[in-house]
Protein backbone atom coordinates (compact mmCIF):
# COMPACT_ATOMS: atom_id res chain seq x y z
CA UNK A 1 0.00 0.00 0.00
CA UNK A 2 1.01 3.12 -0.82
CA UNK A 3 0.07 7.18 -0.83
CA UNK A 4 -0.37 9.02 -4.50
CA UNK A 5 2.37 11.02 -3.82
CA UNK A 6 4.35 7.86 -3.07
CA UNK A 7 3.71 6.66 -6.52
CA UNK A 8 3.87 9.51 -8.58
CA UNK A 9 5.05 13.41 -8.49
CA UNK A 10 2.19 14.17 -10.71
CA UNK A 11 -1.04 12.78 -9.72
CA UNK A 12 -3.75 12.24 -12.53
CA UNK A 13 -6.66 14.67 -11.79
CA UNK A 14 -10.06 14.21 -14.18
CA UNK A 15 -12.44 17.01 -12.88
CA UNK A 16 -16.27 16.71 -14.24
CA UNK A 17 -17.12 20.10 -14.09
CA UNK A 18 -19.33 21.84 -16.47
CA UNK A 19 -18.79 25.31 -15.16
CA UNK A 20 -15.56 26.75 -17.17
CA UNK A 21 -15.41 29.15 -14.45
CA UNK A 22 -14.75 26.88 -11.49
CA UNK A 23 -13.11 24.95 -13.56
CA UNK A 24 -10.24 27.25 -14.17
CA UNK A 25 -10.39 27.49 -9.97
CA UNK A 26 -9.75 24.18 -9.69
CA UNK A 27 -6.76 23.74 -12.06
CA UNK A 28 -4.99 27.16 -10.75
CA UNK A 29 -5.08 25.50 -6.93
CA UNK A 30 -3.98 22.25 -8.36
CA UNK A 31 -0.76 24.41 -9.91
CA UNK A 32 -0.21 26.06 -6.71
CA UNK A 33 0.01 22.83 -4.75
CA UNK A 34 2.45 21.56 -3.18
CA UNK A 35 2.55 18.50 -5.08
CA UNK A 36 0.89 19.49 -8.43
CA UNK A 37 -1.72 17.33 -9.99
CA UNK A 38 -2.47 17.17 -13.60
CA UNK A 39 -5.64 18.31 -14.09
CA UNK A 40 -7.91 16.80 -16.90
CA UNK A 41 -11.31 18.66 -17.96
CA UNK A 42 -14.21 16.78 -18.94
CA UNK A 43 -17.19 18.94 -19.34
CA UNK A 44 -19.55 16.65 -19.11
CA UNK A 45 -19.73 12.98 -17.31
CA UNK A 46 -20.24 11.36 -20.95
CA UNK A 47 -16.29 12.73 -21.87
CA UNK A 48 -15.36 11.88 -18.44
CA UNK A 49 -16.62 7.97 -19.10
CA UNK A 50 -14.96 8.22 -22.53
CA UNK A 51 -11.59 9.23 -21.12
CA UNK A 52 -11.79 7.07 -18.48
CA UNK A 53 -12.77 3.90 -21.09
CA UNK A 54 -10.02 4.99 -23.01
CA UNK A 55 -12.33 5.72 -26.03
CA UNK A 56 -11.51 7.74 -28.77
CA UNK A 57 -8.55 10.49 -29.01
CA UNK A 58 -8.17 9.19 -25.11
CA UNK A 59 -6.99 5.89 -26.24
CA UNK A 60 -3.43 6.91 -24.64
CA UNK A 61 -4.08 9.07 -21.36
CA UNK A 62 -3.15 7.71 -18.14
CA UNK A 63 -5.77 6.44 -15.72
CA UNK A 64 -6.49 9.25 -12.84
CA UNK A 65 -4.99 8.86 -9.33
CA UNK A 66 -8.52 10.72 -8.17
CA UNK A 67 -11.87 11.98 -9.57
CA UNK A 68 -13.45 15.54 -8.79
CA UNK A 69 -17.27 15.31 -10.02
CA UNK A 70 -19.89 17.64 -9.84
CA UNK A 71 -23.31 16.61 -9.56
CA UNK A 72 -25.40 18.91 -11.55
CA UNK A 73 -24.12 18.03 -14.96
CA UNK A 74 -25.93 18.68 -18.07
CA UNK A 75 -26.98 15.20 -19.60
CA UNK A 76 -25.72 12.49 -17.01
CA UNK A 77 -25.36 13.63 -13.29
CA UNK A 78 -22.81 13.27 -10.70
CA UNK A 79 -24.90 10.50 -8.77
CA UNK A 80 -25.84 8.61 -12.33
CA UNK A 81 -21.82 8.68 -13.14
CA UNK A 82 -20.90 7.43 -9.83
CA UNK A 83 -23.02 4.90 -10.52
CA UNK A 84 -21.48 3.54 -13.79
CA UNK A 85 -17.78 3.96 -11.97
CA UNK A 86 -18.56 1.73 -9.22
CA UNK A 87 -20.17 -0.67 -11.12
CA UNK A 88 -17.12 -1.04 -12.98
CA UNK A 89 -14.30 -3.35 -11.71
CA UNK A 90 -11.62 -1.92 -13.76
CA UNK A 91 -12.80 1.74 -12.67
CA UNK A 92 -14.43 1.56 -9.23
CA UNK A 93 -10.99 1.44 -7.09
CA UNK A 94 -10.72 5.29 -8.36
CA UNK A 95 -11.28 7.41 -5.15
CA UNK A 96 -14.41 9.70 -6.37
CA UNK A 97 -14.92 13.09 -4.85
CA UNK A 98 -17.84 15.02 -5.56
CA UNK A 99 -17.44 18.76 -5.51
CA UNK A 100 -20.72 20.95 -5.94
CA UNK A 101 -22.42 23.47 -5.05
CA UNK A 102 -25.44 21.97 -3.36
CA UNK A 103 -26.02 21.55 0.61
CA UNK A 104 -29.14 19.36 -0.41
CA UNK A 105 -29.14 16.62 1.56
CA UNK A 106 -30.63 14.40 -0.74
CA UNK A 107 -28.04 15.31 -2.84
CA UNK A 108 -25.63 13.83 -0.19
CA UNK A 109 -27.13 11.32 0.49
CA UNK A 110 -27.41 10.08 -3.42
CA UNK A 111 -24.02 10.47 -3.56
CA UNK A 112 -22.75 8.19 -0.19
CA UNK A 113 -25.58 5.54 -1.61
CA UNK A 114 -23.29 5.67 -5.15
CA UNK A 115 -20.32 4.85 -3.15
CA UNK A 116 -18.32 8.72 -3.56
CA UNK A 117 -15.27 8.64 -1.32
CA UNK A 118 -16.29 12.43 -0.35
CA UNK A 119 -18.61 15.66 -1.09
CA UNK A 120 -16.93 18.50 -0.71
CA UNK A 121 -19.34 21.93 -0.95
CA UNK A 122 -17.74 24.22 -3.44
CA UNK A 123 -16.78 27.74 -1.80
CA UNK A 124 -18.56 30.89 -2.73
CA UNK A 125 -15.05 32.87 -2.84
CA UNK A 126 -12.90 31.76 -5.39
CA UNK A 127 -9.69 32.23 -3.45
CA UNK A 128 -11.03 29.71 -0.97
CA UNK A 129 -10.22 26.65 -4.08
CA UNK A 130 -6.80 27.04 -2.46
CA UNK A 131 -7.64 25.72 0.98
CA UNK A 132 -9.99 23.33 -0.67
CA UNK A 133 -7.51 21.62 -3.08
CA UNK A 134 -4.93 21.99 -0.56
CA UNK A 135 -6.64 19.78 1.72
CA UNK A 136 -7.82 17.62 -1.33
CA UNK A 137 -4.12 17.18 -1.76
CA UNK A 138 -3.34 16.91 1.93
CA UNK A 139 -5.16 13.83 2.48
CA UNK A 140 -5.67 12.39 -0.85
CA UNK A 141 -2.13 12.63 -2.25
CA UNK A 142 -0.08 12.72 0.87
CA UNK A 143 -1.89 10.67 3.41
CA UNK A 144 -4.69 8.09 2.56
CA UNK A 145 -3.18 4.87 1.02
CA UNK A 146 -4.97 4.20 -2.06
CA UNK A 147 -4.45 0.23 -4.11
CA UNK A 148 -2.71 0.57 -7.68
CA UNK A 149 -5.84 1.34 -10.06
CA UNK A 150 -3.97 1.36 -13.29
CA UNK A 151 -4.73 -2.40 -13.61
CA UNK A 152 -7.78 -3.98 -13.46
CA UNK A 153 -9.37 -5.78 -10.89
CA UNK A 154 -7.75 -9.44 -10.46
CA UNK A 155 -10.89 -11.83 -11.08
CA UNK A 156 -10.26 -13.52 -7.81
CA UNK A 157 -10.80 -10.55 -5.78
CA UNK A 158 -14.28 -9.67 -7.74
CA UNK A 159 -15.22 -13.20 -6.65
CA UNK A 160 -14.58 -12.34 -3.15
CA UNK A 161 -16.46 -9.44 -3.36
CA UNK A 162 -19.89 -10.74 -4.80
CA UNK A 163 -19.56 -14.12 -2.68
CA UNK A 164 -21.31 -14.80 0.76
CA UNK A 165 -19.82 -14.29 3.45
CA UNK A 166 -19.29 -17.76 5.55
Amino acid sequence: MTTIAERTKFPQVLLIEDNHGDAILVQRAFKKAAIPGNVVVARTAEVGLSILRREGGFARGPYPDIILVDVNLPYMGGSDFLKVIKADAELKLIPVIVMSSSKAELDLQATYKGYANGFITKPFIPNEYDHVIKTIEEYWFQLNETPEVHAPVPSNAQERETSPMT
